[in-house]
């Protein structure tokens, strides 16, 4: 099992180091307009574009500019979002702002970024978006239909009309790795590339328990009957805002049986999963032209993946 840090960190259960983000996200300050103004000339400032990327430099790297820089700019600190801190004390800002070919070069989508760029640029990356995507989809109340003022540097919206407030929200849904002792479930949507098998997950409904969860989603999808399971760790997954808990379980050895959310789901055993690693995230190398080629590594799925295989002899 590789050892690279998630892009979106991991946080498994009992892992006391993973319980720390990229930023302190200083909820004491969100509050406190004045100390903001105060940092903001020395601050690291996220530019994003209308449609969610990042602004790069010539290379394809983060270009995090300093609030000076942006102060008479696209709004300034007022219409910016407080991220939070750094272990240096400084300051990050989010803003959707537009510049030049010149200042910029490049613009990185959010997947591209968790793929490559360091797992703190990624993560102050994927903070950034989410809570960019929640602003531009809750500028009017849902209640009464008044228009939303943001507060508490863009953490809180409260209606203009009513009074409500509105905060971003997460949507959290199961992630789990199915077993019957020897062989792993893995499904695989029609809309996927080629060969491209994952474990199972779904959305946590009302009123349901991550637990129940786990056995609905599974047996709805193919009809294959979860005994117990057991949660593993979790994954913020801002595309556009979910976060992914992660689960092992053990079920009986049912023939699977799709519905219309799944092209097919099988059983495979540890050596064909093994296999399916040797292929390459795209099937690209050791590639045989046959069998499953694996989710993505930067995924909690793969990671499940890789736990389960771990503890049934693999590497």
């Amino acid at each position: 099992m590789s050892d690279t840090p998630a892009p979106f960190a991991f946080v498994e259960a009992g892992a006391d180091a993973a319980c720390r983000g990229a930023l302190d996200r200083a909820d004491r300050l969100r509050d406190d307009p004045d100390a903001l103004k105060s940092r903001w000339p020395t601050s690291r400032v996220i530019l994003l574009d209308e449609k969610g990327n990042a602004y790069a430099d010539a290379e394809g790297r983060l270009l995090a500019i300093t609030g000076h820089d942006v102060s008479e700019g696209p709004g300034g600190v007022g219409a910016a979002v407080f991220l939070g801190l750094d272990p240096h004390d400084t300051a990050w800002f989010a803003l959707e702002g537009a510049l030049t070919a010149l200042d910029a070069p490049r613009r990185v989508d959010l997947r591209s970024a968790a793929a490559s760029w360091p797992a703190f640029d990624a993560s102050v990356f994927a903070q950034a978006r989410a809570l960019q995507h929640w602003r531009s989809r809750h500028r009017y109340c849902g209640v009464c239909g008044g228009e939303v003022a943001l507060s508490r540097a863009g953490w809180q919206g409260t209606c203009t009309k009513c009074g409500v407030e509105h905060y971003p929200r997460t949507d959290p849904a199961v992630i789990v790795a199915v077993t019957d002792g020897s062989r792993l479930l893995l499904g695989r949507q029609a809309a996927w590339p080629a060969r491209r098998y994952s474990v199972l997950a779904g959305f946590v409904e009302p009123g349901e328990s991550l637990e129940q969860t786990v056995a609905r989603e599974v047996l709805e999808e193919t009809g294959v009957r979860v005994r117990r399971c057991r949660y593993m760790a979790s994954q913020p997954w801002p595309f556009p805002g979910s976060l992914m808990l992660g689960f092992h379980a053990e079920a009986e050895p049912d023939q699977p049986q799709v519905d219309d959310e799944l092209e097919e789901a099988r059983w495979f055993t540890a050596d064909d999963v093994r296999r399916a690693r040797q292929r390459g995230e795209w099937g690209s190398t050791q590639d045989d032209g046959e069998g499953p080629v694996l989710s993505p590594s930067i995924s909690i799925s793969r990671w499940l993946i890789e736990r389960w295989l771990a503890e049934h002899g693999g590497a």
